[in-house]
């Protein structure tokens, strides 16, 4: 074998030679963009098609990736390997102004017949992450590929891995003992990435505690490694994560396991001084050279795509009977699939009497009751049926608490106080420490429990010009503002109302940027946005009615989700309406591309919804002003409201098809 290995490379050497000059001349005018740190994600490689055929393994012909790395060369990229990332990471010594990562994932037999003869050729080094159970299997089974019988005859030998590592051109990673799978994830059977699922046990219909998570990551990461150095007399250094999937806790456990470099598929810039969470280009099926050189170029120059979104209740869903609930689900996920957009901000808690206030969750937790498990599944529906984003629209401070709980009297309090019920939103002290632990506790279980991509904070997240007057807000404006420990006094002097204007407005952003981490320890790239009211932004004197900012909003959160709703501001002319407030967010730099214009499907003063060709006509508006970022509420996909045939023209962001 390694005579023929030789010969492969000698060949593959000529063959280079020849077509570099060629290559040169077709690409040098596509150079590309300077990058501290290329990493590039690669599965099999293989010159037998034939061998493919049934598999699903990412595969690239043999003479594609050789393509692939002269042109890497050709442009001045120097590959590295760990020692280098490490010594970087340091100060030891600099990375080289193009360095480039190899890695390789699942452990192909290709790896050993067609990629070390290449790496060879070329002085490359690669990261190569191998699955323990995959290598354990018997010659006469097959490997569980997902839920794919495969054959055995596909993957490596740990006689070909140590040969491999004591070439000194391949590393071995791990890319986990038994992760490289779903789990069932939810009581309606959809099966999750293991590494970051909280499994559901359907013969107890109770999901892993978060301590059996940990214990089940931990178990598998030592396992792999331990197999890993009694194969081979190396531990890995490097976890390379199925499906890209990690979070926090992972991370953590790879460290305390002895990886500090862990790997997704993500493709934005490396930052070396973190090594924990080192994204990857994923050069997929059959890509080209040409496909290649383009995703060099530009897989980190941002690429701003406008944001349509449709904002939907689970509540519409929800229906006691599971076959009528999931005959709801099927209307909305074909309902979104047809407006063509690409985000869904939906409704994680319950609101039947529609008060704005959580009376109850769509996902388990340790604090208030759930009305059905339900986030998940139509979260992960959405996501991987319809391919859109879904961010999960919580409140931020209106939780409904029985009188006997610790926290039902820790409510923002106005001085002078409001008469009973008339109080928009009952809500928590933003001010009271408990308060804070108790909604980053329910983030914390929505973002373990199920998949989302960002958080949509709720418009309860207000103190008008009389609150907050608890003891909590109280004090803290007294030790630590420095300011009289009476509304009254600090509404009198202009300058000290201000200040408190300000500083409420900051802590509610602080707030949420709190309940923001505790959530990313579960989904570390969720994005956020928040609601805020149109009223700010027509009437500079409403930042102190609200507590509400457009500078302090852009500056926390990655959208600002205006309610661009003209009929709840009971404007005259509503376009008018609509193009004001647009010019008044344009007067901000940069303000545009990062806002959301929210507009409204029902006229819940009068309790009609308004017709799909006004709202149309409303969204038209808003693109002839520039507006790329826009989106209604509510959607009523039961009975079919807002027209599709009025909306989806404007507000799609998919393909015409063309007419036959």
């Amino acid at each position: 074998m390694t005579t023929n290995i030789k010969k492969m490379s000698q060949y593959l050497r000529n063959r280079i030679q020849r077509t570099l000059l060629a290559m040169f001349l077709l690409l040098s005018c596509a150079m590309p963009a300077s990058a501290e740190l290329l990493v590039l994600s690669y599965h099999e490689s293989s010159h037998a098609p034939g061998r493919d055929k049934d598999f699903k393994a990412m595969s690239l012909e043999t003479s594609v990736l050789a393509a692939q790395f002269s042109w890497l060369k050709e442009h001045g990229y120097v590959a590295v390997d760990i020692d280098d990332l490490l010594a970087a990471q340091k100060g030891e010594r600099p990375l080289p102004e193009k360095a480039v990562l190899l890695s390789f994932d699942d452990g192909y037999r290709g790896m050993y017949e067609q990629v070390l003869p290449l790496l060879r050729a070329f002085d490359y080094r690669a990261v190569m992450a191998v699955v323990g159970s995959w290598l354990e299997t018997p010659e006469d089974e097959d490997v569980m590929y997902g839920t794919d019988p495969v054959s055995r005859d596909y993957f490596l030998h740990w006689q070909q891995i140590r040969e491999m590592v004591n070439s000194g051109y391949v590393e071995v990673a791990s890319h986990s003992y038994d992760l490289h799978r779903g789990v069932l994830a939810n009581p309606q059977g959809n099966t999750q990435p293991a590494a970051v699922t909280a499994a559901y046990n359907a013969s107890t219909g109770r999901y892993e505690s978060d301590e059996q998570y940990r214990q089940r990551i931990r178990r598998d990461l030592q396992r792999n490694s331990d197999l890993i150095a009694r194969k081979i007399g190396q531990r890995p250094r490097v976890m390379v994560w199925p499906y890209g999937a990690y979070n926090r806790v992972t991370i953590d456990i790879a460290r305390e396991v002895g990886m500090p470099v862990t790997m997704s598929l993500e493709s934005d810039k490396v930052d070396i001084q973190n090594l924990g969470s080192v994204g990857r280009l994923l050069i997929g099926h059959g890509t080209t050279l040409t496909d290649f050189v383009w995703q060099v170029n530009n897989h980190i120059k941002p690429r701003i795509k406008p944001v349509r979104v449709v904002h939907l209740d689970l509540d519409y869903v929800y229906d006691p009977d599971p076959k009528q609930q999931e005959a709801n689900l099927g209307k909305l996920l074909d309902r979104v699939k047809a407006l063509g957009v690409n985000t869904v901000y939906l409704q994680a808690y319950a609101d039947p009497d529609g008060d704005g206030t959580a009376d109850a969750l769509y996902f388990p937790n340790r604090h208030l009751p759930m009305r059905a498990d339900l986030f998940n599944r139509v979260s992960w529906q959405l996501r991987t049926r319809v391919g859109v984003q879904v961010y999960a629209w919580l409140p931020v401070l209106a939780y409904d608490l029985p009188e006997d709980h610790p926290l039902a009297k820790a409510r923002v309090i106005a001085s002078p106080a409001r008469k009973p019920g008339t109080e928009d939103y009952r809500r928590l002290s933003p001010f009271n420490p408990q308060a804070l632990r108790f909604v980053g506790d329910i983030y914390e279980d929505l973002a373990r429990q199920a998949p989302l991509d960002g958080l949509i904070f709720h418009d309860d997240a207000y103190l008008s010009d009389h609150e907050d007057a608890s003891e909590w807000a109280i004090k803290i404006y007294r030790d630590n503002w420095k300011l009289p420990a009476d509304i009254d006094a600090i509404r009198a002097d202009p300058g000290l109302f201000k200040r408190w204007t300000l500083r409420k407005t900051k802590t509610l952003a602080q707030w949420t940027d709190a309940l923001a981490e505790r959530a990313r320890l579960y989904r570390p790239d969720l994005k956020t946005a928040r609601n805020m009211y149109a009223t700010v932004i027509m009437n500079p004197r409403a930042e102190a009615w609200f507590a509400q900012s457009l500078d302090v909003f852009l500056g926390h959160y990655d959208y600002v989700a205006l309610m661009a709703m003209p009929y709840m501001e009971q404007a005259k002319d509503p376009q008018a309406w609509l193009a004001t407030l647009v010019a008044r967010v344009a007067e901000t730099p940069g303000a545009l591309g990062k806002t959301v214009f929210e507009l409204q499907s029902m006229d819940w003063r009068k309790k009609v919804p308004i017709d799909g060709s006004v709202l149309a006509k409303q969204m038209r508006l808003l693109l002839r002003h520039g507006v790329q970022n826009f989106g209604y509420y509510p959607d009523d996909f039961i009975q079919g409201r807002p027209s599709l045939e009025a909306v989806r023209p404007v507000i799609s962001l998919a393909p015409i098809p063309k007419e036959k």
